[in-house]
């Protein structure tokens, strides 16, 4: 309790400064009634007689009340009362405690001075002192000492514990920032990852519906095949995305997210959607590391994606090309329309934009455009060694 007053806490401190004040008062009082009874005010030749001195003490005690507000002022009003009465050496070491907290050293110190050089005042001003001059001085320095050293040391820890709790403010903080930017990381990474699944499955189920529009008629059979691819590539989205969000069936094991081997994969798939692709590949077996062949799968899934929504036919190439230690090319390559297509309800066109985060999150490079006819998206990301 005594040492929480000395290093409070922050907060309300009515009640706090309220007890400190009333601690200070009495060890103020206390002190200066021990100097009664052992110092000369009770002795003959004693500048001021003892009941005086005890009320001029007394008096120097309530101005305590304002040390907190006007510690140095405070103190230089009560040290001249050191040099008549001993009553007042109790609140003037409480002064000085109390200054050595809030001020600096030097201030402080020349104060303590002053408090030990009055010792020498009293001492000629008492009549008949019953000690040397020395042990005045030696007493009065002692425990001005006592107080400037115990002030200066809690003036310190005070500093010492409001930085620690700036620090750990500040910590926290930057924690919370951490955390609401992993939540923001990873919502983007699942915004980006149900956009490429989404759009790449409705485009072949959008594929697949519009050959039934264009077809005026059809066979049971064909009609059958085709409700089936429809019905096969909405239940593989939803699977998909429940792989995205991390809510897989509680039967089975979360499924892993799809990497460059899983490409041909992807490839047969388009095909049998009906979109024509020239696939080459020229990646060594091992593949590269499981992030870079994930960025590669989506990269190449909204390629072909693209290349349906806004080509002049379904087709489209797909050339994978690098080396560990150097970069892995994808370039995906579709023919122009001869006309500006017309706006799709489907396409949000944040397809590129994508490709383009997840290009720069890789630490690649990403170019498309027209060329030559033909509308050509390449990307090159780094390949560690």
């Amino acid at each position: 309790m005594f040492f929480a007053l000395l290093v409070p806490d922050p907060g309300d401190a009515t009640v706090r400064d309220r007890v400190a004040d009333g601690i200070a008062i009495v060890l103020a009082l206390l002190y200066g009634s021990v100097m009664i009874v052992l110092g000369d005010a009770t002795r003959p030749g004693a500048l001021l007689s003892w009941p005086v001195d005890v009320a001029v003490g007394a008096a120097c005690t309530a101005a305590l009340l304002l040390r907190r507000r006007h510690p140095v002022a405070v103190t230089a009003a009560l040290l001249p009362f050191g040099a008549i009465s001993v009553m007042a050496t109790g609140p003037i070491l409480i002064a000085l405690f109390s200054a050595a907290i809030r001020c600096r050293p030097p201030l402080v110190l020349a104060l303590g001075a002053v408090n030990v050089a009055a010792a020498g005042v009293y001492f000629v001003l008492h009549g008949d002192p019953a000690f040397d001059v020395w042990v005045d001085f030696a007493m009065r320095g002692l425990v001005t000492a006592a107080a400037i050293g115990w002030g200066l040391f809690t003036q310190a820890y005070r500093r010492l514990t409001a930085s620690l709790r700036e620090q750990a403010a500040r910590l926290t903080a930057e924690q919370q920032l951490r955390a609401e930017q992993a939540k923001l990381t990873e919502r983007a990474r699942i915004a980006r990852e149900m956009h490429d699944v989404l759009a790449h499955r409705m485009s072949l189920i959008s594929l697949h519906a519009g050959a039934l529009e264009v077809r005026g008629t059809v066979s049971p059979e064909e009609l059958s095949l085709a409700a089936g691819a429809i019905r096969t590539g909405a239940h593989e989205a939803l699977e998909e995305l429940r792989s995205v969000v991390g809510v897989p069936r509680s039967s089975q094991p979360e499924p892993p997210q799809p990497g460059l081997a899983d490409v041909p994969v992807l490839v047969a798939g388009v095909r049998e959607a009906g979109m024509t692709i020239d696939f080459r590949s020229a990646v060594p077996a091992d593949g590269p590391p499981v992030v870079l062949g994930r960025a590669a799968y989506r990269i190449i899934q909204e390629g072909l994606t693209n290349a349906r929504r806004h080509g002049s036919g379904p087709a489209a190439s797909v050339r994978l090309l690098g080396t560990a230690g150097q970069t892995l090319r994808i370039t995906v390559t579709n023919p122009l329309p001869h006309r500006p297509p017309a706006p799709s309800a489907a396409s949000s066109g944040r397809g590129l934009v994508g490709i383009t985060e997840r290009v720069e999150l890789a630490g690649g490079t990403v170019r498309f455009g027209p060329v030559r006819g033909a509308f050509e998206l390449e990307a090159e990301l780094p390949w560690p060694a």
